[in-house]
């Protein structure tokens, strides 16, 4: 039996994923690897290395837990390297890009020694994502270079530019992105050797035009035949490829607004929830007032926090305490978001074969607390 709460991974969901971001790759010429960013159990990562060949780090824990799991050389990305860190990401490397110039320079004894392949985060002042928490691409910001911060020609030893605008996003913006990328910073273009696309491409959502992405990507390459390629989508690998499900602890009635008191958190394993915000689905209820669904409960989370709860579902019976919830796609962007806030339990991650198998599990308890508070 699955335990309650719980994050549950579906393999076969996971891989059905991976065959289209693989066919995406195959089709194009385009390298596209897992970001850790957005999902990072490593257990899953043998069946992920089928079909990407690597992944993306933006901190040494992550890419040591690439080069140990994934077993591949990382690609690494980092809005600042703390000196401690640099010589050791740079070894594990495969590619290594600088948010600044300033990096660049200051670390280029380093890198320089070690023949390290090293890029520059540029921004192209163009994301379709509203939410400016969300949003990389302010011309204000703190992530990466714009155009008037560069020199004519790349600096030397460059090898290519990274670009990550995106989120969640449709072919549209893709190929709007690289049409802005190309306007800007077309004549490094024709001098590096690699175009790193960032994330945010979610190829695998229903409805996405993935034969619109196929061919903005064939055109890309045929313009710079001598670029390679890399895509690094977070989302896309793991969209709707899991849930976490939870129980109901108790029901809280004030003034005839009932609530639902869960074993989890919004704010320690859901943020997103809060922070973007969006209205994750509950299986069998209704965000929205429905027909059928007459019975109006808020979600409340475990932790002490004031707003850590969600705002009316709507629901075909009336709840009771020790009810299963389950709140569907939740393998991306929890795990490695997800926090121990007030000590509240960590849910387990498991992953599960296409007969509900159990194929990895990571339980969390007291002494996982314990050893990260001190």
């Amino acid at each position: 039996m699955l335990p309650t709460p719980a994050f549950i991974i579906e393999e076969d969901k996971l891989r059905k994923n991976l065959e289209l971001v693989a066919d995406v790759a195959a089709a194009t010429g385009v390298e596209i690897i897992l970001a850790l960013k957005a999902f990072a159990f490593w257990p899953a990562f043998p069946l992920m290395a089928e079909y990407l060949p690597g992944a993306t780090a933006s901190s040494l824990n992550e890419a040591k837990l690439i080069h140990k799991h994934f077993d591949r050389k990382p690609h690494v990305y980092a809005p600042a390297y703390p000196p401690k860190d640099f010589r050791e990401m740079a070894e594990l490397a495969n590619h290594l890009t600088f948010n600044t110039l300033t990096e660049l320079e200051r670390y280029r004894p380093q890198w320089e020694a070690l023949e390290t392949n090293v890029g520059l985060r540029v921004n192209p002042e163009y994301s379709p994502v509203e939410t400016e928490l969300y949003n990389p691409s302010n011309p204000h910001g703190r992530l990466g270079e714009t155009l008037p911060n560069l020199p004519t020609r790349p600096p030397k030893g460059l090898k290519g530019l990274h670009i990550h605008t995106l989120c969640e996003s449709d072919a549209a913006a893709t190929a709007t992105l690289i049409e802005r990328t190309r306007a800007q910073f077309g004549h490094y273009l024709e001098q590096i050797e690699w175009l790193n696309l960032g994330g945010g491409h979610l190829m695998t959502r229903e409805g996405y035009d993935v034969e619109g992405l196929i061919k903005t990507l064939k055109e890309l390459r045929a313009r710079y035949p001598h670029l390679k390629v890399i895509m690094e989508p977070g989302s896309a690998h793991v969209w709707r490829t899991g849930y976490l499900q939870c129980t109901v602890l108790d029901i809280v009635n004030n003034y005839g607004s009932a609530t639902l008191m869960l074993d989890v958190s919004f704010t320690c394993h859901m943020p997103d929830t809060l922070e973007m915000p969006y209205r994750p689905m509950v299986r069998g209820a209704s965000a929205e007032p429905a027909n059928g669904f007459p019975y109006e409960y808020r979600l409340g989370g475990m932790s002490c926090l004031a707003g850590d709860y969600l705002d009316t579902y709507y629901f075909r019976q009336p709840a009771r305490v020790g009810d299963t919830l389950v709140f569907e796609d939740m393998a991306h962007y929890t795990t490695v978001k997800s926090t121990m806030f007030n000590g509240v339990p960590h849910p387990a991650i498991v992953l599960v074969d296409a007969d509900g198998e159990v194929v990895a599990e990571r339980r969390f308890d007291y002494a996982d607390y314990e050893a990260r508070m001190g």
